[in-house]
């Protein structure tokens, strides 16, 4: 006889009586750690509104719940990136040699702060800043040594810039173009997400409206001229390590992409032409299924708002591609060795969740930039779950769990509540201009630390389990002083023997497409051949469109 749903809820509430009765339930918090109640058993009853072929399906199809391909992992692994970039654009093209040569499949850029916000290296605010978070990139000489001996067309390549993304994405496509590789060739992702700098990150240079402009010139000319490239990388990731939830990371960043096809369909772009190369990055933080049920909502919401919303028909702009990165807000300098059991649990997550693009934290990053023996573990990490786990046999092997499937609905419920408070902001520019996003990853962040405070939620070796007189024996990444003062001299170099001409041309041709609202790349193409500086392309826009101020957020 076939079980009825009131069957399943009596057997349950009497399970659950038996179990309370018994006394065996250990009284602590029981929530996830975005503070997410959680059942003590899932059952039929949890899932009963889910109907399989509409919610959940099969891979490759739509709503895409399980995933984007049809064959899973077994049909491609994902790719192996390691977030690599310190130094001299020398130093980091040695650790791009080794890890290659170590079986990375894919590079990843990390720039360091004064490339972030636009600034040379022997800008008087850069002092004390260059190649210490990341490599130095000012110019198309910087780019020609990052590179150096790597064929741009043999590989995939992500650069994590965003306010400066568009001179960026011009030296290194002038780089490829030095080596004589077809721009139809070169694969990768440039991040470009400018909202969540003023949400989350805080590393902007111009206000949001001419902001936006710079990423649709930028998907306009991407799609046209590199057509394998993805000129966006919407990111949650800095959003949950500033302190958000699961939901919020997903909820925000669904809501910055959906802003970025609106502006592109307002330009008048074919939706189902530039949403394919739209990419996503989401952060894989501690909670394990909490992710994967945040990664599997992130499909099936993607799905369904650009079919019924925005209209798309083209397969590919249903499917969204996402690349993942261990959380690196819950590293500790404690007990850092403990760092590498994190990462392979949240790396699993993604896994599990069906990224198409994984990148491993280093057990030392809370204390320096990553040595290479700890990139190394880093990346073995990625390659033990891939060849020895087993779990890439299988497509989405926790598909119909009634526990991930009911977490998968709420997380989607959750984000559907948050899209319609942004809504009624008027969309994504004004909830950033109120405040909005901000005051609810600071009342997130702050709930958490409190449950840290009290012990509500554990973090081995910090708040518990801790040891005394701790001696942390890990090798730590020391950038010299040096650096700076070569970067400074390899400026010097190339103003001195670049053609002044060009570059004042190229800079006064690239202020007046920006009051003549053309597109800018090849305009910022023609500055970056002339040796114009990143410094200096950004000050001549800046010229036109201002500087950002955030107002106060009380």
């Amino acid at each position: 006889m076939q079980n009825t749903s009131e069957d399943f809820r009596e057997a349950r509430t009497r399970w659950e009586e038996n179990v309370r009765a018994s006394g065996k339930v250990r009284d602590v918090k029981f929530t996830t750690v975005s503070d997410e109640p959680i059942q003590m058993l899932y059952g039929p009853d949890d899932v009963e509104e889910i109907n399989f072929l509409s919610d959940i399906g099969y891979p490759g199809e739509y709503p895409y719940t399980r995933g984007i391909h049809p064959t899973g992992y077994r049909g491609k692994l994902w790719t192996m990136r390691q977030f690599a970039g310190f130094g001299t654009p020398e130093d980091t093209n040695a650790r791009y040699h080794y890890l290659l040569e170590h079986g990375q499949t894919g590079l990843s850029v990390a720039f360091d702060l004064p490339t972030l916000m636009g600034r040379d290296a022997d800008d008087p605010l850069s002092e004390g800043e260059v190649g210490i978070c990341g490599v130095a990139v000012s110019s198309l000489a910087d780019m020609e040594i990052l590179f150096k001996g790597i064929n741009l067309g043999d590989i995939s390549t992500s650069m994590t810039i965003n306010a400066p993304a568009a001179m960026m994405m011009s030296f290194y496509l002038a780089v490829a173009e030095k080596q004589g590789v077809d721009f139809k060739r070169l694969r990768g992702t440039i991040q470009a997400d400018i909202l969540k700098e003023y949400i989350a990150q805080k590393e902007w240079i111009y206000p949001p409206e001419p902001s936006m402009r710079l990423i649709i010139d930028m998907f306009e000319y991407m799609n046209r001229e590199v057509p394998q490239w993805n000129p966006i990388s919407v990111s949650g990731y800095h959003i949950r390590e500033a302190g958000s939830t699961a939901a919020q990371e997903l909820a925000f960043t669904l809501a910055d992409g959906f802003a970025y096809v609106e502006a592109g369909i307002a330009r008048g772009l074919n939706v189902d032409e530039f949403v394919p190369r739209i990419s996503f990055f989401f952060n894989s933080h501690v909670d394990f299924f909490e992710e994967i049920a945040k990664f599997r909502a992130a499909r099936r919401i993607w799905a369904t708002r650009m079919r019924e919303k925005y209209g798309a028909k083209n397969p590919r702009s249903l499917t969204l591609r996402f690349h993942t990165q261990t959380a690196g807000c819950s590293l500790t300098a404690q007990q850092p060795e403990n760092n590498i059991v994190r990462t392979a649990f949240q790396a699993l997550a993604g896994v599990l969740g069906g990224t198409q693009s994984l990148h491993t934290n280093s057990m030392d990053e809370t204390l320096a930039l990553p040595s290479e023996k700890a990139a190394k573990i880093a990346l073995r990490t990625q390659q033990i779950i891939a060849f020895e786990t087993g779990v890439s046999n299988t497509i989405d092997p926790l598909a119909g769990s009634y526990f991930v499937e009911a977490l998968t609905a709420s997380m989607e419920q959750e984000a559907e509540r948050y899209f319609e408070k942004i809504d009624g902001f008027g969309g994504v520019v004004p909830a950033i201009e109120a405040g909005f996003f901000q005051r609810e990853i600071a009342d997130a962040a702050y709930r958490y630390q409190r449950e840290l405070d009290v012990k509500e939620k554990i973090i081995v070796g910090v708040n518990d389990f801790v040891e005394e007189d701790e001696k942390i024996e890990i090798p730590i990444l020391v950038i010299s002083p040096e650096v700076e003062l070569k970067q400074r001299q390899r400026l010097a170099d190339i103003r001195q023997s670049r053609d002044e001409t060009k570059v004042g041309q190229s800079l006064g041709n690239l202020r007046q497409a920006a009051l003549d609202q053309k597109n800018l790349m090849p305009h910022l193409l023609d500055c970056t051949r002339s040796y114009v500086t990143i410094g200096e392309m950004c000050g001549a826009l800046a010229e036109v469109f201002g500087v950002y101020e955030e107002p106060a957020v009380i």
